[in-house]
């Protein structure tokens, strides 16, 4: 058997093959890590980073034994105190007799508003009774029909006129006291109460027809409304007209003060009778209207307000 010899490598087959198991044992090798980067002076970042944290640490448990920071006021502190010091001001700014005068004016204001809208509206929803009252039989809108709605705003107009007067001039310190004029205010409202109810009555119904309570009750609602209105406003006006701004707003106080006198306050006794003709010559020289009001009174007689009261109540008296 016969065998072929082996051709003999070339350079070029050395070269390669060095070349490729160079290759071979460079994958097989793992790689080693690279050194960490030194700074100067031998330490490294990490040695410096931490370094770092230590030296914060100390001066940090230096200054948490300082309770300066908790003196501070915080922005919710410093918000409520802002607050108290503002309601303490307000307060104060209330006890000042200018302002609680405002005050009282404002509410005054409030209350007058208020009882003529429902004065008004009260007339206004007898309007409808009225008419039907003043209109009896008559055909809608003939003349009689129509005429009729006026008969309830004219009259509540000449109510009003009345009821306005007096209630103004209570406002002023001089409320009216006349019998006529309550005289004329209990005729009108006289009137529109009656001409609401009359056809509701069970001798005016229809032959038929039911008596209705509830139907009295609605058509007496407006005039019953109108009434206390008008007993109501004048004395209420009239307080706030005796009204002593210069009072303190601490309690409640008894009939008898003397604020506004710079004597003490006396009960009502033998001297009544010169304070009587005090307001007289007072009166008749013109320094007080014909009939002054208790806190008129006071302030002129300068005396207690149960003694101005009594020189009022002589003074209406012989008046009437």
């Amino acid at each position: 058997m016969m065998t072929t010899p082996t051709p003999e490598p070339s350079p070029d087959d050395v070269a390669r093959g060095l070349a490729e198991f160079e290759r071979h044992l460079a994958e097989q090798v793992p790689t080693l890590p690279e050194a960490l980067p030194v700074e100067s002076g031998g330490e490294t970042k990490r040695v410096q980073r931490l370094r770092a944290e230590v030296a914060e640490a100390h001066q940090l448990a230096a200054l948490q034994g300082d309770d300066a920071p908790l003196l501070l006021d915080t922005a919710k502190v410093r918000k409520r105190r802002k607050q108290a010091r503002e309601a303490a001001r307000l307060h104060e700014l209330g006890q000042d007799p200018a302002m609680r005068a405002w005050q009282a004016a404002r509410m005054r204001r409030l209350l007058v508003a208020v009882a003529m809208v429902s004065l008004t509206l009260a007339l206004a929803w007898s309007t409808a009774g009225v008419q039907a009252f003043a209109a009896e039989d008559a055909p809608a809108w003939s003349p009689a029909w129509m005429f009729a709605w006026l008969v309830e705003p004219f009259m509540s107009m000449a109510l009003l006129f009345v009821v306005g007067a007096r209630a103004y001039l209570a406002t002023r310190g001089q409320p009216i006291i006349s019998r006529t004029l309550v005289r004329i205010e209990g005729l009108f409202l006289a009137l529109t109460f009656g001409m609401n109810v009359w056809p509701y009555l069970p001798w005016s119904l229809p032959q038929g027809e039911t008596f209705k309570v509830s139907g009295v009750v609605l058509h007496i609602l407006g005039p019953t409304i109108a009434v206390a209105i008008v007993l109501a406003l004048p004395i209420v006006l009239s307080a706030f007209a005796a009204l002593d701004h210069s009072q303190g707003g601490g309690g409640l106080t008894g009939l008898t003060y003397s604020a506004n006198a710079h004597d003490p306050v006396r009960a009502p006794g033998p001297d009544v009778a010169r304070l009587i003709d005090r307001a007289r010559t007072l009166i008749a020289a013109g320094e007080l209207p014909e009939l002054p009001s208790a806190y008129r009174l006071q302030r002129a007689l300068r005396c207690g307000m149960d003694d101005a009261r009594v020189v009022r109540d002589a003074l209406v008296k012989e008046a009437t």
